[in-house]
């Protein structure tokens, strides 16, 4: 009857341990899944931000090249229209009453 005892508790033992290793074996993978997951939302986040930048970049190179075309196409007597009015108006800032009379140092 001894004998029997020790044959159970061992085996109970056995089971124990046997059953400790598997819910540790599944929690594991449970952590495992959970970084997966994380992985994969930080995977999407990163694949929408570089989507985002990539269309902001090609509307940043259409909108350069139509300048650049607009540019080139543009008549050049528009650009030139404001140079020649800087001249009549640098007159207005001084006055001519305004002398100032220096007089010599003397010795």
């Amino acid at each position: 009857m001894k004998s029997t005892k020790l044959t159970n508790n061992y085996i109970r033992r056995e089971r124990d341990i046997m059953m400790n290793q598997k819910l540790e074996e599944i929690m594991a993978t449970a952590r495992l899944n959970e970084l997966i997951r994380k992985k994969q939302k930080d995977d999407d986040k990163k694949n929408t931000i570089i989507w985002v930048l990539a269309i902001l970049g090609a509307i940043a190179a259409v909108a350069g090249i139509a300048f650049a075309v607009v540019k080139y196409f543009s008549p050049a007597y528009l650009e030139d229209d404001f140079d020649d009015f800087d001249d009549d108006y640098d007159d207005d800032f001084f006055d001519d009453d305004d002398v100032i009379e220096v007089k010599p140092e003397e010795k």
